[in-house]
């Protein structure tokens, strides 16, 4: 399997991202953290619950809407985990990029998702100046998504509805 695309990524942004948010209600931005897995992405995120509290949402490769974009050794990895809470916002998901190995430092990104689609992109844009940009800011079928790694070798992931 090649490089996993844009959307497949987006479907980790977006599983965890506007799901309780109504259609009626502008998306606001937020900053949280996602954090990637070796493998171990149910074990670790129910420990958080188990430590934190809050309420855990998973949801496997399989269960995912690109499930068939996914060989079928994969489909019992974490797409999407979201634990939240009065003061809790994680995302995380087992690792899925099978060409690029896990190492510490790039398992863990800051994850922008909300907010109106030129809010998004400004920001994009602004921190694309001297980024390895390694999905380009675009609209997919479930909204805007996008990624890269910015010039201090942070990683950033995108996501927001495509409404204005």
């Amino acid at each position: 399997m090649g490089r996993i695309t844009a959307a497949v990524l987006a479907v980790i942004a977006l599983a965890g991202s506007n799901l309780t948010q109504s259609k009626t209600e502008a998306p606001t931005r937020k900053l949280s953290t996602y954090i990637l897995f070796s493998g171990n992405c149910r074990e670790a995120m129910t420990f958080y619950r188990d430590v934190l509290g809050g309420s855990l949402r998973l949801t496997t490769v399989g269960d995912s809407p690109m499930a068939a974009k996914f060989p079928e050794p994969t489909k019992g990895k974490i797409v999407n985990a979201t634990l939240t809470g009065k003061d809790i916002d994680i995302s995380a998901s087992d690792w899925l990029r099978p060409d690029k190995p896990v190492v510490q430092g790039n398992n863990v990104c800051l994850y922008l998702k909300g907010g109106k689609p030129e809010e998004v992109s400004a920001v994009f844009e602004k921190l694309s100046s001297g980024a390895d940009v390694t999905d380009p800011l675009r609209k997919e079928p479930f909204g805007v998504y996008g990624a890269l790694t910015d010039r201090f070798g942070v990683r950033w992931m995108f996501q927001t509805d495509d409404k204005e």
